[in-house]
């Protein structure tokens, strides 16, 4: 029964359908319903142990190969060959296994919302008792504070509003009743007599009957959205699985035909395979996955010195890939508090400054600043909403109590103290729209204050006050500057009064009527201060945003105009309900504010901009937010109004909940990614002349230049020495003003390609020269190699510089980078010492070198530094790619 629309249906027919009464269940029917339907819980998912998360770090093409070369050189009595591809796999399946470890737990916060207690009615008998035994056809007791434990149907409510905005996103808490809703009530917020579980009661009392429980609740399905939401695997992760398989494929495609003509031309067999597993370890860059994953690590790093903490290692790389941002308003674009911005009073338009409950703010007519006390109607007006409240100030630049009434407090605080003694009030009902307060006077009169719609209060005055005297009601003009107060996202509010004699005592609803009209108050939930500069840093950047809200159509609209997210429109959950995923699809073009959204909605959105081809960034800060924070490409929460569920369903939080925080995200995204590509530059084309140089000497029946230890040795310590320095390059300039990368580019651009072929066939030249010069010089092998292993690091050391940039030139920051330098430092210490340290030379069999061997090396290897920087004069001067 928890898909029916309890709203629909009557609160007599709801006891009925489970037959329960006002008085509630007996224990005995509890008991029995507690042992058919389960205890009132929200199912958690079970996650991955740390033992798979450890053996998923080995399902890679690129480790496959590496662990069959290693089981193949073991068996071959290669042991040290064998031991060094090892510890390279191990390590890398340690980091990766350890960043995963930070597993998202988002269901076992939904259940921490179910709150520990409840008060309920059984046998008519009120009883405190833990929520979690909650059944169907409970009644629940309700009243300012408690948080809901139950989807309840409303049957009895004095003066209620709860507080929804985990699950509407609107800051204002809600008026609550008891009335069957026969027009739909699709939305949270038209809900007007349900009261959902994981929701705060902020004012009045209330009694409902449990319509659903644990995984049955609103708060149970979006647990279950979350459950069946699939990992989404994040474009650099299907850009890399691409990469390696295609690597993979291309390697073992290689090796084998280097294996079969190598037995055509008569190779002994051991020989020849053993070559083809040189060739395998020479070409396969097992380095490339531990350098990324370090320079994602660098970047989750960065990110958090900008109050921005990644809580999966691949979202640091995601956000930069991002096209479309998919944003909630409340809390996220706008501060989550209310504040008075303008008063309407006597035909004069006030505009009020200050931010958030801080009682800091001036008056300011027609451009110029003004005493506000100098005004007795706006004093009058600013008076009304401070007496007719119930709110409460602590001094602290917080509220206490509903924050409409606090907006208004504070409103009148920026202008003075205001004080009367309280002798009555009427209460805020729906059915009335206004609220009254009954005070005493100075010299002992009584004053009515009253405040509500302007509708509702312009129909009980019969004068308005200009600050001088009692005029006529100027209606249309009053309603005409209430029109234009609420088109710019406004929520307008009228202030009224009526002395009465000395001894009235008490009012009632009837009793307000004859009023005195002073004037309107207009607030908002402030955009922050910084959002219109992030989202137009966003535009820049060529990113969308768009706004997915559960508050009011016409205030969304307004709201994203003020900040500046072009849309054709504002458009309705329940409009989007209305539309096939074709039309919605074709709306998703042109319009970018979406209001009075369900959970759904916001999944529906975000799935379809995915089948679209967008990288998909949500931000969010509820409950209601979860299913498309897990969904997303990237989902990222706010920290500071966030709720648990928001921040474990999320890859990313916002320490600082500010939106331009993202922006400086999407920056170090976009320098991570950029960093990935210079390793990938520089690794591969490196790999690549090491890969061809046994290749053609299979081919061309000579000796091999380089061993297998030695080419793993260059793998190894040429990728951590060298690989990892490039992730430290500083950020490159007018990074925010490029596009997004297309979410269908190969990580291999035709530059990359182009170096591959390039660089590599420079370094086989270069390595087979030297090996040569010195075999024909002195005729001594392990020399030999010893040269052609030395000019190998050499090249990638010269090469390494060209890599600080794949388009711009590097000779004024050749020192920029320290940790270059020491990288090249420490991988020169190593060649010197497997060069000169008898020891090393017998395992790695190379050879004491003459100082004339290293200015060949030297000389020979450095030729690609020039080349390529011209390469990159070309590339300026006629455009080439």
């Amino acid at each position: 029964m928890g898909e029916e629309k309890w709203c629909a249906i009557s609160a007599e027919d709801v006891f009925s359908l489970f037959g329960s009464s006002p008085d509630g269940l007996s224990n005995e029917e509890a008991s029995i319903r507690l042992a058919r339907d389960g205890y009132n819980e929200v199912a958690a998912k079970k996650e991955h142990g740390p033992v798979y998360r450890f053996l998923k770090q080995f399902a890679s093409p690129l480790i496959y190969l590496l662990l069959i070369a290693a089981v193949i050189t073991l068996f071959l009595g290669k042991y040290a060959d064998a031991a060094v591809i090892a510890l390279v796999v191990l390590a890398n399946a340690i980091i990766g296994s350890i960043q995963e470890g930070k597993a998202q737990n988002a269901l076992e916060s939904l259940s921490r919302l179910l709150v520990p207690e409840a008060r309920i009615l059984r046998d008519g008998v009120s009883m405190v008792l833990p929520s979690r035994e909650l059944v169907v056809g409970d009644v629940v007791l309700l009243e300012a504070g408690d948080r809901v434990p139950a989807d309840l149907r409303l049957f009895y409510t004095k003066n209620l509003r709860a507080d929804e905005s985990l699950l509407t996103g609107e800051s204002v808490p809600l008026e609550k009743n008891t009335a069957t809703i026969t027009t739909g009530c699709v939305s949270f917020g038209d809900q007007k007599n349900i009261s959902f579980a994981g929701t705060i009661i902020s004012q009045g009392q209330a009694k409902g009957i449990v319509v659903a429980t644990g995984n049955d609740t609103q708060i149970g399905r979006i647990s279950e959205f979350i459950r069946e939401s699939k990992d989404i695997s994040t474009p650099l992760l299907r850009k890399m699985a691409r990469l390696s398989v295609n690597l993979s494929v291309v390697i073992v495609a290689i090796a084998a035909l280097t294996f079969a003509v190598g037995l055509v031309q008569g190779y002994d067999s051991v020989e020849v395979f053993m070559a083809s597993v040189s060739l395998a370890v020479a070409a396969i860059p097992e380095g490339l996955p531990a350098v990324i994953t370090i320079s994602m690590a660098i970047g989750v790093n960065r990110m958090a010195a900008r109050n921005t903490i990644i809580r999966t290692v691949p979202a640091v790389e995601t956000l930069g890939s991002a096209t479309v941002i998919c944003t909630d308003k409340t809390g996220t674009l706008t501060r989550n508090q209310m504040t008075v911005t303008q008063v309407y009073t006597a035909g004069k338009a006030y505009i009020l400054t200050g931010e958030g409950y801080s009682p800091k703010g001036n008056f300011f007519l027609d451009g110029s600043e003004v005493d506000p006390l100098q005004d007795k109607a706006l004093v009058e007006t600013l008076k009304a909403g401070v007496l007719c409240n119930d709110a409460s100030f602590n001094g602290t630049d917080s509220i206490d109590g509903d924050p409409t009434e606090g907006a208004l407090l504070v409103s009148g605080l920026k202008a003075g103290e205001f004080y009367l003694p309280r002798k009555d009030v009427v209460p805020f009902e729906p059915e009335q729209r206004f609220m009254a307060t009954l005070h005493e006077k100075e010299d002992g009169s009584r004053i009515i204050y009253v405040k509500g719609s302007p509708e509702t209060i312009l129909g009980l005055c019969i004068s308005q006050f200009d600050g001088k005297d009692l005029v006529p009601v100027d209606t249309e003009g009053i309603m005409q500057a209430a029109e234009q107060m609420a088109s710019g996202a406004l929520r307008v509010l009228a202030m009224a009064y009526r002395n009465v004699p000395k001894d009235v005592t008490g009012i009632e609803a009837e009793d307000i009527d004859g009023l005195v009209f002073v004037g309107l108050q207009g607030m908002m939930d402030p955009p922050r201060n910084d959002v219109t500069e992030a989202i137009a840093k966003c535009k820049t950047a060529g990113i969308r945003v768009i706004m997915i809200t559960g508050d009011h159509l016409k205030t969304a609209h307004a709201i994203a105009k003020k900040i500046g997210i072009e849309s054709a429109g504002a458009m309705s959950g329940s409009d989007m309900e209305k539309m096939s995923d074709e039309h919605l699809s074709e709306r998703l073009e042109s319009v970018s504010v979406f209001a009075r959204t369900s959970p759904e909605d916001k999944l529906r959105i975000v799935k379809l901009l995915q089948k679209k081809g967008e990288t998909v960034a949500v931000t969010g800060d509820g409950i209601n937010d979860a299913p498309a924070l897990k969904t997303a490409d990237i989902g990222v929460a706010m920290g500071l109004t966030g709720t648990e569920v928001a921040k474990e369903a999320s890859d990313m939080v916002l320490a600082d909940d500010h939106f331009s925080s993202i922006v400086a995200a999407i920056e170090e995204g976009r320098d991570v990614y950029s960093k990935i590509q210079k390793v990938i530059l520089w690794t591969l084309p490196t790999n690549g002349g090491q890969g061809l140089s046994i290749v053609i000497a299979v081919l061309l029946g000579i000796t091999l230049p380089l061993v297998p230890l030695q080419i793993l040795w260059l793998n190894t310590v040429t990728a951590i020495g060298l690989g990892v320095p490039i992730t430290m390059e500083p950020k490159e300039r007018g990074i925010l003003k490029r596009p997004p990368r297309p979410p269908d580019e190969s990580i291999l651009v035709p530059l990359i390609k182009r170096r591959i072929v390039f660089v590599s066939l420079l370094i086989v030249a270069g390595a087979y020269l030297t090996f040569f010069l010195k075999m024909g010089r002195e005729g001594d092998l392990a020399a030999a190699r010893t040269v052609a292993l030395n000019t190998i690091v050499f090249f990638q050391i010269f090469y390494l510089f060209n890599s600080k940039s794949m388009y711009e030139y590097v000779r004024k920051d050749l020192l920029s980078n320290k940790y270059m330098l020491l990288g090249i430092g420490i991988v020169l210490s190593l060649q010197l010492m497997i060069t000169y340290n008898s020891s090393l030379n017998s395992v790695f069999s190379t050879a004491p070198l003459l100082a004339v061997d290293w200015l060949m090396i030297v000389v020979v290897s450095s030729t690609v530094f020039f080349l390529i920087e011209l390469e990159k004069y070309l590339y300026k001067k006629h455009g080439f790619s």
